[in-house]
């Protein structure tokens, strides 16, 4: 049986409570990542930052607002005021079909993966579509 560990990506780009909504914003385009765990100093998981809760504090574009001034709000807003506190977390030893099934179950984009509370990776929706996209490529080899 797959376990968690066997697909999660552990090279996890994170931030701590106190950086700002514009690092958040350059990570996300930069990394073209969606989900950024938030960790404290001894890298123990507090919370979660999503490319839609970005988006629910992003001033309309129809409002006409500078991308400058934009920025300028963002560098003064730390992540704590929008970061989510109550992220269900996994285990790396989970059986990777129970994790599917609580994204699943969920829809949830991502979950992140803890040993003693500590970050070790994420397993999101795009880490089970690349195993997908194995397993048909293996199933048309076989044939």
């Amino acid at each position: 049986m797959l376990k968690v560990t066997d697909l999660m990506t552990n090279k996890v780009f994170s931030l701590q409570e106190t950086d700002n909504l514009q690092t958040a914003r350059s990570i996300m385009s930069l990394g073209r990542i969606r989900h950024i765990p938030i960790v404290d100093q001894d890298k123990s998981f507090v919370g979660l930052l999503t490319h839609r809760d970005l988006l629910s504090v992003t001033i309309s574009k129809l409002a006409e607002i500078e991308a400058h001034v934009q920025d300028e709000i963002d560098a003064s807003i730390p992540i704590r005021e929008i970061m989510r506190r109550d992220v269900t977390t996994i285990p790396e030893d989970m059986d990777l079909r129970d994790a599917a099934e609580i994204l699943l179950k969920h829809k949830y984009g991502c979950l992140p993966v803890v040993r003693q509370k500590r970050l070790v990776g994420i397993l999101t929706e795009a880490d089970f579509l690349k195993l997908t996209i194995s397993l048909m490529d293996a199933l048309e080899k076989m044939e």
